[in-house]
This record gives C-alpha cells, structure tokens and sequence, in this order.
C-alpha cells in the first residue's frame, strides 16, 4: 500500500509542477517547440517500457486511425494548446486552469453517453467549477491596467483542457471496446503526436532552451521524463491497482502544487486564487460522489433481485 499512496502523489506532484516548466521554457522557445520535445522525451520511456513488456503488436495497426485522432487532438494540439496557454499566464493559474478536464469530461458524458446520466449533484458540481474558473479567470478586470489575467492565455487552456476531457468519451466509445493495453495505447498515441508535431514545427531556434540550463532540465526531465512518460505510467499503475476514479484522484493535487510553486517563485497567489481552487476542488470532489450516487442507485435492484431470490 506504500507503493499505491507514493505513486499516487508523485503523480500528482509531476502533474503540477508541468506549467512551471513550460513557463520557463517559453521565454526561449515557441510552444510548438516545447510541446515537440515535451512528447519525445515523454515517449520515450513509454517506449522502452512497452518494448520490455512487448505491448505493442503488430495486429494494433489495424486501429492506427483511432490511435492518430487521439495523438492529433488529446496528444499535439492539447499540449500545445496548454504551453500556449501558459506562455501567456502565470504558471500558478495555469495550473488551476489546467485542473478542469473533469468538468468537461462530466458535462460532455451527460450529453453523449446514455449511460452516463448526470444527476443533481453533478449539474450544481459543474456549475461551481464554472464558477471557479470565471473567479481565477476574472473577465470583468480583462480591461483594467496592469491586469495579470490573460483571457487569450485563459482561452487557450481551457481549449486544451476541454478537448482533453473529451478524448474520454472517444475512448470509452472507440478504443476502450477494442481491448488493448492501455501502455500500448499511449505508447502508439505519443509516437504519433511526435511525428505529427515534427511534420508542423518550425525549428528554427530550438536550440535556445540550452541557453538556461534549469529550463532545459526542467523541460526534458521535469516535463518531459517525468511530468509525461513517467506520468502515464504511474496512471496506469494506479488504474490497475485502485480503478479508474481513484487514480484520476490525483487531480486534486494538481492545482495545489502549481499554486505552491507558483507562490515559490514569486508569483502573486492571494485569497481570490485560493477561493477559486477551492471552488475547482470542490467541484470535482461533488462529481465523483454523484457518480458514486449513481453506481449505487443502478446497483441497487439487482442486489434486491438477488435476495428475493
């Protein structure tokens, strides 16, 4: 169980600390540039991984089109749209922001999957995470002088959270049915995002992320090795030894550790950030009992049948 409760917060940790790297690394290269080297270096221990377990077989070619639509959309363009994002706001609301893919996940189920019904609970859930998100996003002070809220760099990372929390739905539809191992999956989606992201970036001046050694470590270790590869991994051990819901769990760090390190390096975190992740928090916390509410309720007559029986 040691093992489970360390993953569990290295997980979320890694998670967190991504937006700081990626601020650091987008005062010398563009964020197409920091999303290339963010999937190489990711891919690269998923890799070696799946190779040592011999995840990938060659019979997975046959669904290559699925592995491409989620490298395109839930891989390149939300990374991207993430260091975008970031380059343009202050790594601790990035964070914050970058917390949200539950929110859209629930709000896009409810719509799309029959199954996935959304109760009382769940709608005021992602009405308060709404509300968190306006809070830390602040419109009305868009205008004002020496406001430090970008709503262009907002709108970018909701972009990349929001087509992140709906790359679920097209996994639960598509892939899920398809019964391979989940390394396999995002072995194949990383290797294709790089490709995608090689055959789309300007290259010219990459090379300065050597010109400050922490962005560069930060980026190919903290980012990369640790905040990508390393990071499916330990999902995925986690999904295997608690569920799915569990291991998502780990969101709820994520926005604490950009906050702190974000305060850490001196950027302004005050009561209005504080409220607004507490809002977030909060919120995700709502769905996942209300999802357990209905678990329960649809269980329920069958455990009646049972003992009438």
């Amino acid at each position: 169980m040691k093992r489970i409760y360390t993953a569990f917060v290295l997980l979320g940790v890694f998670w967190g600390s991504n937006f700081i790297y990626m601020k650091w690394a987008s005062s010398l290269i563009s964020p197409a540039q920091i999303s290339l080297l963010r999937v190489f270096f990711g891919f690269a221990p998923l890799a070696a991984l799946a190779w040592h377990k011999r995840a990938i077989k060659l019979h997975q070619v046959r669904h290559l089109h699925h592995f491409a639509l989620m490298a395109a959309l839930a891989t390149a363009f939300s990374y991207f749209a993430m260091a975008k994002g970031t380059a343009l706001l202050p790594s601790s609301i990035a964070g914050v922001l970058g917390a949200s893919p539950p929110l859209f996940t629930a709000i896009a189920s409810g719509l799309l999957l029959r199954e996935e019904k959304m109760n009382r609970l769940m709608v005021y859930s992602v009405a308060l995470g709404m509300a968190g998100i306006a809070l830390i996003s602040r419109p009305w002070a868009s205008m004002s002088a020496g406001d430090a809220i970008n709503l262009t760099g907002v709108a970018w990372i909701l972009s990349g959270t929001i087509v992140f929390g709906l790359s679920y739905i097209y996994v639960r539809r598509f892939i899920a049915p398809l019964n391979i191992a989940p390394l396999a999956i995002v072995t194949w989606q990383n290797g294709l995002a790089f490709l995608m992201l090689l055959a789309v970036t300007d290259l010219s001046g990459i090379g300065q992320i050597l010109q400050s050694l922490h962005a560069a470590v930060g980026l190919a270790v903290g980012l990369g090795l640790l905040g990508t590869g390393a990071s499916f991994i330990l999902y995925y051990f986690l999904l295997q030894e608690l569920g799915a819901v569990a291991a998502a769990g780990a969101i709820y760090i994520t926005p604490i550790v950009a906050l702190s390190i974000g305060w850490a390096v001196g950027e302004h975190v005050g009561p209005l950030e504080l409220f607004a992740v507490a809002l977030i928090f909060g919120s995700i916390a709502m769905l996942e009992v209300g999802r357990q509410r209905i678990g329960r309720s649809e269980a329920a007559p069958i455990r009646g049948a049972v003992s009438c029986d």
